[in-house]
């Protein structure tokens, strides 16, 4: 089988390639990359001859990559990032950087640290551009590996030893509800009683996958049981809070950013909850790039503000 040679091959060509691969769409792969749709077409054109190879075929859902293109999608993403990282590799000033950074969050992450993040880089890095992104449905892994994402943050995942991971703080669990209605109610700041904590019926965060069985495991102990009578999403967990009386068990600093701009209330479990750690998680390619280390201090800077050690 003959294989191209690379000498034979416009560099330029594989980027049109990772764009379409990525877009699924000439139109907004000339996009990104700042040039017309027949020129990214003639570039396709001219990759599927050196390469013969369709590479897209065109359907319903866009352009899709044939078992060739899937083959190539990661190298040449991995390729043009390390070609990037070089290219980026002098001093960075945040004050004129116009760089992009993509960073996936989970969901107690969005909730809590997108306004300090944006808040910081924006002060200190006015032309650099953020995309923040929920993680739920993402692969994570694969998408820091083919240069998709710059970072995530969220829960401590399995140690690889291609990615480098940061603690940035750690977070126990409280109970969000309904504010108190008398203000002697709402100036009682105590702990949840086990009674308390029992008598009203308690809602399920489906999108946040946190284990709460601890709290189960631990009213058991106690001779008791809460009635987990619902499931709902992030999304619509304030709109059932303040009209109707649930608890719902999450993580303390996602519930106090909820009542921030809610008229919800936050109170304390009736024991010592476990901690959990939130981490920046990306690959090992980025750990001297200068631009990416000023991102991580500045994230780290930001949490520290508002979640001291």
């Amino acid at each position: 089988m003959d294989h191209p040679n690379i000498a034979t091959i416009d560099l330029n060509l594989l980027r049109v390639f990772d764009s379409i691969f990525r877009e699924g769409n000439i139109l907004r792969a000339a996009e990104r990359l700042g040039m017309s749709q027949p020129a990214a077409s003639h570039a396709l054109a001219r990759l599927r001859h050196a390469l013969k190879d369709d590479l897209f075929v065109r359907s319903a859902r866009g352009m899709l990559p044939t078992a060739r293109a899937e083959q190539l999608a990661g190298p040449v993403r991995q390729a043009l990032s390390y070609l990037e990282l070089g290219l980026q590799s002098g001093p960075f000033d945040p004050a004129t950087a116009t760089q992009r950074f993509t960073i996936a969050l989970d969901n107690a992450s969005a909730v809590s640290l997108s306004a300090p993040i944006l808040a910081a880089v924006s002060a200190a890095a006015p032309l650099l551009r953020l995309e923040l992104r929920p993680s739920g449905t993402l692969d994570i892994d694969r998408m820091i590996d083919e240069a998709d994402l710059d970072l995530f943050i969220g829960k401590a995942r399995a140690p690889l030893e291609r990615f480098a991971s940061e603690e940035l703080f750690t977070d126990d669990f409280a109970v969000l509800h309904r504010a108190r209605k008398t203000p002697a109610e709402a100036a009682d700041t105590r702990p949840l009683t086990v009674e308390e904590l029992t008598a009203r019926p308690h809602l399920h965060l489906s999108s946040a996958g946190d284990d709460t069985d601890f709290l189960d495991r631990w009213l058991e102990e106690h001779g008791a049981r809460r009635e987990v009578r619902h499931a709902v999403p992030l999304l619509g967990c304030e709109a059932v809070l303040e009209t109707q009386d649930f608890f719902i068990v999450m993580r303390r600093r996602m519930a106090a950013a909820l009542c921030r701009r809610t008229g919800l209330a936050v109170s304390d479990l009736p024991f010592p909850a476990p901690r959990l750690a939130t981490c920046l998680r990306w690959h090992r390619r980025l750990d001297a790039q200068p631009a990416h280390q000023w991102l991580r201090r500045t994230i780290h800077a930001a949490c520290a503000e508002i979640h001291p050690r």
